[in-house]
């Protein structure tokens, strides 16, 4: 998917949600647990009910790796569900890979050639040599981390050097050597509030997935106002407060109600730049 595609799914649908496939099997409803597949089968369900009201989907790596071959063999049949019923939507592998060059040379073999997957995150910490080979592949996007969510991430990546430059700061200046915004976003967590505004004065273009919203707390209003660009620019990412609304038979419809009120908001922030 190119930026502009982006740009018109989020135009057009008046939403930038991602809802995030963190499928634990120790969370779905009971009844589900019948079933062959059960991540699968949740995930389906999930999927068919939001559609409408979103234009990416993330799933988590580690939710599928904690179940072996079983799980791996369940987030391939979601992307492959994805890719066939909703090729529109944007889909992003949430893995953090990163490693030296051929190492990351093959996790990007995995998620662009095997899986056909639109986009993978990439922790940036070894350097250009680790992230460029994601970048290889014409039409597919790297979605480097910069500013998280987590409490942990003042451990590093607020820290400053000599002449006062935050390291999220020198990864942002940094990273725009090796890529652009056609094909690379950067991971901005929504608890960072007014932060977003220090972020476009370095990557005004960029689109931003912004993880954080719903169960971890962040503010959808302060996202948009202090990250929003004429492009709208980010994807906001909400996972458990969307399927994970309902334990019950009725946990589909649930879901596809959370993510329409959240669809809804996002439709009012959108209105003066559409």
């Amino acid at each position: 998917m190119t930026r502009q595609e982006l740009i018109n799914q989020i135009k057009e649908k008046k939403t930038f949600l991602c809802v995030g496939l963190d499928t634990d099997i120790k969370k779905i409803p009971e009844h589900l647990l019948g079933e062959e597949d059960p991540i699968f089968a949740f995930n389906k369900a999930i999927i068919d009910a939001t559609a409408p009201y979103c234009v990416a989907y993330k799933p988590n790596l580690a939710f599928y790796e904690s179940m072996g071959v079983k799980g791996w063999i369940s987030f391939e049949k979601t992307i492959a569900y994805l890719n066939e019923k909703y090729p529109n939507h944007f889909i992003i592998a949430d893995a953090k890979r990163g490693d030296i060059g051929n190492t990351s040379a093959m996790y990007a073999r995995t998620f662009f050639e095997e899986i056909k997957l639109d986009s993978l995150t990439v922790a940036p910490y070894m350097g250009e040599d680790s992230v460029s080979p994601f970048l290889q592949y014409e039409g597919k996007w790297v979605i480097l981390l910069a500013l998280t969510s987590n409490k942990g991430s003042h451990d590093f990546q607020l820290t400053e050097d000599k002449d006062g430059e935050r390291l999220f700061e020198k990864v942002l200046r940094k990273s725009q050597e090796w890529g652009n915004k056609d094909n690379m976003m950067y991971v901005v967590g929504a608890t960072q509030g007014k932060m977003f505004e220090d972020i476009r004065k370095i990557v005004p273009d960029h689109f931003l997935l912004v993880p954080g919203i719903g169960a971890q707390g962040g503010s959808l209003e302060d996202v948009c106002r202090y990250g929003m660009n004429k492009d709208c620019g980010l994807i906001v990412n909400s996972s458990r407060a969307i399927i994970y609304a309902d334990k019950t038979e009725n946990f589909a419809r649930v879901a596809g109600e959370e993510a329409k009120k959240v669809a809804c908001q996002m439709a009012e922030l959108l209105r003066p730049i559409l």
